[in-house]
């Protein structure tokens, strides 16, 4: 039993890799918050020092983690043309249902802090599921159309 596999069109690379590059920012930010120094934290405004202070639970961390490094690894599977990339945007999309519960549900951390939400904040925290939930729905018509395999 054997797949054909089509050539995708331009627009499925150029979708592939603003999706690497959108996730490749969710592993840098990832990372700058795992190995932030406290010489680090005393640089920043006194809002974002109170925020990297807060005593995040494991599995907060962990979701966080699984949403950006299987966010990305799925763009690497798309660009390479493989199916692997529906389940990895499947863990990303869950995991970050993980961390929307922790800060909005469980854990009010803006509230904690007497904080208001910014722009800025408000703006990833709706277009992070939906990214995510694009890209699930983007890899699944991939496979569907047999681009990936």
């Amino acid at each position: 039993m054997t797949n054909s596999i089509n050539k995708p069109p331009i627009w499925f690379w150029v979708v592939s890799v603003i999706a690497l590059l959108w996730n490749a920012m969710g592993v840098m930010a990832y990372l700058a918050d795992a190995f932030m120094t406290d010489e680090m934290i005393s640089q920043l405004d006194e809002r974002q020092q109170a925020f990297q202070m807060l005593d995040f639970p494991a599995w907060y961390t962990a979701c966080y983690a699984l949403a950006v490094f299987c966010g990305f690894l799925g763009c690497v599977f798309l660009l390479i043309r493989k199916s692997w990339a529906k389940p990895f945007f499947v863990i990303s999309f869950i995991a970050v249902l993980g961390q929307i519960l922790h800060n909005y549900v469980l854990n009010d951390i803006y509230a904690d802090m007497n904080l208001t939400v910014n722009t800025f904040e408000l703006t990833m925290a709706i277009a992070i599921p939906v990214v995510a939930i694009l890209l699930i729905l983007f890899s699944r018509d991939a496979a569907r159309k047999n681009w990936i395999n």
